[in-house]
């Protein structure tokens, strides 16, 4: 029992990450930046669970949040450090 559960486990740590490298790879696409609207629709995921996702890379310092009025916009932090040099 204690196996299947650390196999469950690994799954759900491979499933997690291939989320974020999606969405990794769709801001680096969009260097503009994305709202999660428009980012659940790209990946077919529900907006709070890209949000979750959005949020552990913000944590992680990949991911820059930006409140635009009513509307927030997700970067990849190396394109916001690039625009800042520019």
């Amino acid at each position: 029992m204690h196996q299947n559960r650390m196999v469950k486990m690994k799954k759900e740590i491979n499933s997690d990450e291939k989320i974020k490298k999606q969405l990794v790879k769709l801001l680096e696409k969009h260097p503009e930046g994305l709202t999660v609207r428009e980012i659940s629709k790209q990946v077919s995921l529900h907006r709070q669970t890209v949000t979750k996702y959005l949020f552990e890379l913000k944590g992680a310092g990949m991911v820059y949040r930006r409140p635009i009025g009513s509307a927030t916009l997700y970067y990849l932090v190396e394109y916001v450090k690039h625009a800042i040099k520019a």
